[in-house]
């Protein structure tokens, strides 16, 4: 699923192409039940307006202006926001599509239907009501130790707890433990002050990576785990040997020597 960098790229990409241009139409695309995209009201509201900010929290894109109304786009697990001109077609598994004055449009694509699309007043609002905890690269120094320092699953699926911190799933979680050399099985609670402020420290640092080469993985540094996530690589950091195991339901990747 598109974590925290991934949807900083997507909202970057919708930035860069898709602002301060009239739209002219939304409409949806094919194959649309078991999806919750806006109805035909919904979708009627943002004819005639422009997208003139973005904004993103946690696994959350948004796009809209000072008056609204806003659009909030998830990405769920294969998800994508494909910015195109005319006269070629939109992608396969196009489910939302804007058509902007002249030739630039925007399509939703969403294959696996697990993502969404809404229209929404208050973004604020939004964020309170979905129970989303703070973006994982705003909480702070305090708010992280506290928040993490009182949870007693492992620090894996602490991590990955959206009403705790949003922006973190299973990838970008298995790369700041590695980084940091815990055990993904680690209790959150059995860390010190010191250990949980130095993981906040390295989650934003990777996930700032993450951001800095728009989630293009090969232009990560080479000792990063994503780089080799899977069973039986070659730790780059250690020369240990990468594992796997069930962590709350979920496949950590980790080193079985540098981690403990």
């Amino acid at each position: 699923m598109p974590e925290l960098p991934e949807n900083e790229a997507q909202r970057l990409t919708f930035e860069r192409e898709c602002l301060n241009r009239t739209i002219t139409a939304v409409e949806l695309g094919d194959d649309t039940t078991y999806i919750e995209l806006p109805g035909d009201n919904a979708r009627q509201r943002l004819v005639g307006r422009q997208f003139t900010e973005t904004k993103r929290h946690g696994k959350n894109i948004f796009a809209g202006s000072k008056t609204g109304p806003w659009i909030t786009v998830h990405l769920g697990m294969t998800g994508w926001l494909i910015p195109f001109d005319e006269p070629d077609d939109p992608p396969d598994h196009t489910k939302l599509l804007i058509t902007f004055e002249g030739d630039r449009r925007l399509a939703f694509r969403c294959p696996r239907k697990l993502g969404h699309v809404r229209i929404i007043d208050d973004l604020e609002a939004y964020i309170v009501e979905e129970g989303l905890g703070p973006d994982a690269l705003d909480l702070s120094r305090e708010d992280f130790v506290e928040t993490f320092g009182k949870t007693r699953s492992a620090i894996k699926s602490a991590l990955m707890k959206q009403d705790k911190m949003a922006g973190v799933g299973n990838l970008w979680s298995d790369e700041a433990l590695f980084q940091a050399g815990l055990d993904p099985e680690q209790r959150a609670n059995e860390l010190s002050e010191d250990c949980l402020a130095d993981l906040r420290t390295t989650m934003r640092r990777v996930l700032r990576q993450g951001v800095k080469v728009e989630a293009h993985y090969k232009e990560l540094p080479r000792d990063y785990l994503i780089r080799h996530r899977e069973e039986g690589a070659e730790c780059r950091r250690c020369g240990g040997e990468i594992t796997s195991k069930k962590v709350g339901g979920r496949t950590a990747y980790f080193c079985s020597s540098h981690q403990d």
